[in-house]
């Protein structure tokens, strides 16, 4: 499975984490990921609710939680926020 290296920003903690997410997973999927991985690593400082979603961090766009990483264009060190 390939993966890339992805820099996730968390607004409310002002913290950023860098994590390998899989090209082939649905946004969906790879957000759930994510908002394990930040309650871990933050021992538990981050809790999300149903309504986190992952964006972009220059932007702010949403992603589209029925794309794909690759789909989205998604690759290593693409900064995104989960909000």
């Amino acid at each position: 499975m390939n993966k890339v290296l992805v820099n996730v920003y968390i607004p409310i903690l002002n913290r950023a984490y860098d994590i390998f997410i899989p090209l082939q997973s649905q946004i969906f999927e790879v957000t759930e990921l994510i908002k394990r991985a930040v309650t871990e690593l933050s021992e538990g400082q981050f809790m999300p609710s149903r309504d986190t979603v992952l964006a972009r961090k220059a932007t702010g766009e949403i992603l589209d939680i029925n794309s794909t990483v690759f789909e989205t264009g998604i690759g290593n060190g693409t900064k995104l926020m989960l909000i």
